[in-house]
């Protein structure tokens, strides 16, 4: 493996040799990372000792910080070029809750427009949910075989036509398919995004940067039913989509001109769905991967279960008003942003990746347990405001685990990036899409429910880091002493 020079937060690794020549402006193709391993070596990687997980830090035939800068890169053309491709993924990670939760205001109008019953409407959302995670598995593997670029604008023109028919969509039904069409296509933004930031970084510096893409993502999901809101003021729900058709054209023409492919073609896999389907299941035996994969998943798991009983159980149960419940989801948010910052300004690059996603999943943990113990009736009736504040724990430590987790996972994976953010993201979808309708099992008069499901997942994350990722196993091999 090729030895790589000190980092500094921001910079996009230099070209590599083999890799088309980017377009003006576009941010090149950088040189592959190694992967640390925990003892073994994950399937399909050149043989070599790897350590440092939890830091970054890792040995193959060279030396490597694993921070993700290659020597050649510097000064304020770097700089650019990081804030660029911020904006540019951040984009991308924001695109599906605004596809989701700009909709959301609309949803009565739609039922009346449509003369649907309200059950059948909701199915726009389940179908939009569940082409975002079967569309990861798709474009994941297409991505590592003709690189990011290609599949990605694909999917956006896929997703700009789709969006159209959606704001014609004369029928439910009609409304149903193509947002499930919308879904496989939006999918596109997510799996690649991840596997770019992937390609681009590696160790602390791609921790550094999910923390940042976790500040937009983060940001998206409290905007968008307010401009969903706006946009009705003005329009019907049809232009709801006319509005999400324009940020998909913006988009697509963003990536178009500003991101340059970043998998060189020696990087890339050959074959069909065989080879994918190989690669994936070389992917789920790697046992320290799919440890943090399923920890991330169940993470999100508790999002999910959050976000599909918080309206019902802030309103009903504790009779908080509509503009209460999102001033409090909107505080959730902040500290679930906030704190993702500082994982990525403060902790990483400190103190090790295992050591804050441990934390990060033991207070999630615990404040699942305190809302159990709240919501059972334990300390005897409780208002709103200590609900309040075990959900805003809660949120917060996401900001810790939901990051160091995709980080974790990819940089055991340089050699298959596409496939392994494609698992990544559709587990956490598709755990997330069974967690969420456990949380009203027990009907409308209680919130044991919710808290229940939240602690199982929590409690099935922290089992999956330990039984599967074993921390203190890679931590050892850091700490072993390395021939000269």
């Amino acid at each position: 493996m090729p030895e790589s020079g000190p980092s500094t937060p921001g910079h996009i690794p230099a070209e590599r040799p083999e890799a088309a020549a980017p377009g003006p402006g576009k941010v090149p193709a950088p040189a592959p990372a190694p992967a640390p391993a925990d003892g073994g070596t994950p399937p399909g990687t050149a043989t070599g000792t790897t350590a440092g997980s939890g830091n970054g830090a890792s040995t193959g035939t060279g030396t490597a910080t694993g921070t993700g800068t290659v020597p050649g890169t510097g000064g304020a053309a770097a700089r650019r070029a990081g804030l660029l491709v911020t904006l540019v993924l951040g984009g991308l990670t924001a695109l599906p809750p605004l596809s989701m939760d700009m909709y959301l205001p609309a949803l009565p109008e739609v039922t009346r427009a449509l003369s649907a019953p309200a059950a059948t409407i909701q199915l726009t959302l389940t179908a939009c949910l569940a082409g975002m995670a079967l569309g990861q598995l798709v474009v994941g593997p297409m991505s590592d075989k003709w690189g990011r670029r290609r599949p990605l604008l694909v999917g956006m023109l896929v997703y700009v036509a789709a969006t159209a028919v959606c704001a014609l969509a004369p029928s439910p039904e009609l409304l149903i398919a193509f947002r499930l069409l919308q879904g496989l296509a939006g999918a596109a933004g997510i799996v690649i995004a991840r596997a770019v930031v992937r390609d681009l970084y590696d160790g602390v510096e791609m921790a550094r940067f999910f923390s940042t893409l976790m500040l937009i993502s983060g940001v998206a999901p409290i905007v968008a039913p307010l401009i969903g809101a706006q946009i009705l003021r003005v329009t019907d729900w049809r232009g709801v989509f006319y509005v999400l058709a324009l940020v998909g054209v913006l988009l697509t023409l963003v990536v178009w001109k500003w991101l340059g492919e970043t998998l060189p073609p020696a990087r890339r896999h050959g074959g069909g769905v065989g080879e994918a389907l190989r690669t994936m299941r070389g992917l789920l035996a790697d046992r320290v991967f799919s440890g943090y994969m399923l920890a991330g998943g169940l993470a999100f798991a508790v999002l999910f279960a959050y976000i599909s009983a918080s309206p019902f159980v802030v309103q009903e149960i504790y009779g908080a008003s509509p503009q209460t419940f999102s001033l409090l989801f909107g505080i959730n948010s902040v500290g679930l942003v906030a704190v993702g910052q500082i994982n990525g300004k403060l902790l990483v690059g400190r103190v090790s990746l295992d050591k804050v996603l441990g934390f990060g999943l033991t207070v999630i943990a615990l404040a699942a347990g305190a809302l159990l113990l709240m919501t059972s009736g334990v300390f005897g009736e409780v208002g709103l405001v200590p609900i309040a504040a075990g959900l805003f724990v809660l949120m917060s430590a996401m900001g810790l685990a939901m990051p160091n987790t995709n980080a974790q996972a990819l940089m055991r994976t340089p050699h298959a990036a596409g496939s392994a953010s494609a698992l990544l993201g559709t587990t956490s979808f598709l755990i997330g899409a069974v967690a969420s309708p456990l949380v009203g099992i027990a009907g409308e008069a209680t919130a044991v429910p919710m808290a229940v499901v939240q602690l199982a997942c929590a409690l099935g994350a922290v089992a999956c880091f330990l039984g599967l990722c074993r921390p203190w196993q890679q931590a050892r091999q850091e700490r072993r002493p390395r021939p000269a």
